[in-house]
């Protein structure tokens, strides 16, 4: 099933090809252990966690030695993915279920990635800033919103505007409009991209990016 990574993602380096081909029998063996991911749903580990994590990259480009704390993590998602294509990003995995850092901190060091550090704990307890905060399916925007604005860096970065990418499911415009109100954020500051823009699969029809800027 890699071959679907390779399939969008044509021009990895070696390095990087060779990880994400590894990521999923890693996965495997740690999901016997601790389970992060369904049973049933380990099978399609590198559609619906791999590639999934990876449409992030489509929407933005991390710029050479930028910032992103993983609110949420779980097993490793977004952050793994994204942290082997961006070998020159710091990625922060914060998660507050002890057993899940486990598996991220043995996944990392499988994989020798030098770029990823882990946090067991709530975000509200980070003490410093980033370029950017990425989450998947945590929780709805106008309680994710508080927990980390005051941890992002404001302005842009290398190019690419700082900010909030949030991989989401479902109807996302009425869940935008009520963290708008709430977190008194101007609506022109939030963007929704269709993942289905990006790959053909039935799986994303209903999945999208959404970014907020700081």
């Amino acid at each position: 099933m890699e071959e679907l990574i390779f399939k969008y993602f044509p021009n990895l380096d070696s390095t990087a090809t060779e990880r994400l081909s590894m990521l999923g029998g890693i996965y495997r063996e740690w999901n016997q252990k601790i389970n992060v991911i369904s049973r049933k749903d380990i099978d399609n580990i590198y559609l619906h966690h791999i590639l999934h994590s990876l449409s992030i990259s489509k929407f933005t480009s991390f710029p050479l030695g930028s910032s992103v704390l993983d609110v949420g993590t779980g097993g490793g998602f977004p952050g793994i993915p994204l942290a082997i294509i961006y070998p020159q990003t710091h990625f922060f995995l914060c998660d507050s279920i002890g057993k899940k850092i486990k598996v991220v901190e043995e996944v990392s060091k499988a994989l020798n990635l030098n770029n990823v550090q882990t946090f067991h704990g709530r975000a509200e307890q980070i003490d410093h800033q980033f370029d950017f905060v990425i989450s998947r399916a945590v929780t709805e925007l106008s309680q994710f919103i508080p927990w980390v604005w005051n941890k992002i860096e404001r302005g842009n970065i290398g190019g690419a505007t700082r900010g909030i990418i949030a991989l989401k499911g479902g109807d996302v415009l009425a869940e935008i409009d009520d963290a708008s109100k709430k977190c008194k954020i101007k609506r022109e500051k939030f963007t929704v991209k269709e993942i289905s823009e990006w790959f053909n699969e039935e799986w994303f029809k209903e999945k999208r990016v959404v970014f907020i800027e700081r």
